[in-house]
């Protein structure tokens, strides 16, 4: 599903995000991405969504080369793609449901059709009760799994979530990876950015980066 073929990104003369990366995930795996802050794992997943083009190598997803895809492609390509962000971006001065439509507003869907799909993604991280709430009002936990469901909500093939249990506690971040291994289970190919060893156990694969490369352990991705 995802290849990437001896791939680098630099950003500047001699600095680098990642240097010559060559991995492969398959279709439904849970994947995290592990390694110190600044490993480049940021970096990998924004080239899987073509926010970042390669330097050098090719990206690939579902035999898409997303380096030569077209400006006017992208928006295709992101529509079976999930984005969670250590910053869930939601909005404010709208409730919790408004939030969780917007992906499928925004698509054209009909009203009626994004709230029966927001709703139905909201069940799906256990949040239904708070459809009429302000984000403001929940907590930080409360406010990822809203992301998660606002990521859902388009039925993506594969879920990217860049740190998403950076902020939380203990309790609140096994609530989201345990939304995100639920998706996994239904086949969405998901794939999570960490600098935390503790969640290590809950993926399927972990991939181990360190500046900028693929290691082959936790340890030494902290030793690079």
């Amino acid at each position: 599903m995802i290849e990437f073929n001896n791939v680098s990104k630099e950003y500047s003369r001699d600095v680098y995000a990642l240097r010559d990366v060559s991995l492969s995930i398959a279709a439904g795996e849970l994947i995290f991405l592990a390694g110190p802050s600044g490993a480049g794992k940021s970096t990998l997943l924004k080239m899987i969504a073509g926010v970042e083009k390669p330097t050098s190598g090719s990206v690939s997803v579902n035999g898409q080369d997303i380096g030569k895809l077209k400006a006017g492609s992208l928006p295709y390509l992101r529509r079976k793609l999930g984005l969670i962000l250590q910053e869930q971006k939601l909005l404010l001065d709208r409730t919790v449901l408004a939030n969780v439509m917007l992906p499928l507003v925004v698509t054209g869907a009909s009203g009626t059709e994004a709230e029966t799909r927001a709703r139905a993604a909201l069940e799906k991280v256990s949040l239904a009760d708070k459809a009429n709430a302000k984000p403001q009002s929940l907590s930080g936990g409360e406010q990822q799994r809203v992301a998660i469901a606002r990521a859902i909500v388009n039925r993506p093939q594969i879920i990217l979530a860049d740190e998403p249990t950076a902020f939380l506690d203990r309790d609140n971040a096994n609530k989201v990876l345990s939304a995100l291994k639920a998706f996994q289970s239904a086949g969405v190919t998901c794939i999570i950015s960490s600098h935390d060893e503790q969640f290590l156990d809950k993926a399927s694969r972990v991939i181990y980066l360190s500046n900028g490369r693929v290691t082959d352990s936790w340890h030494s991705a902290l030793a690079a």
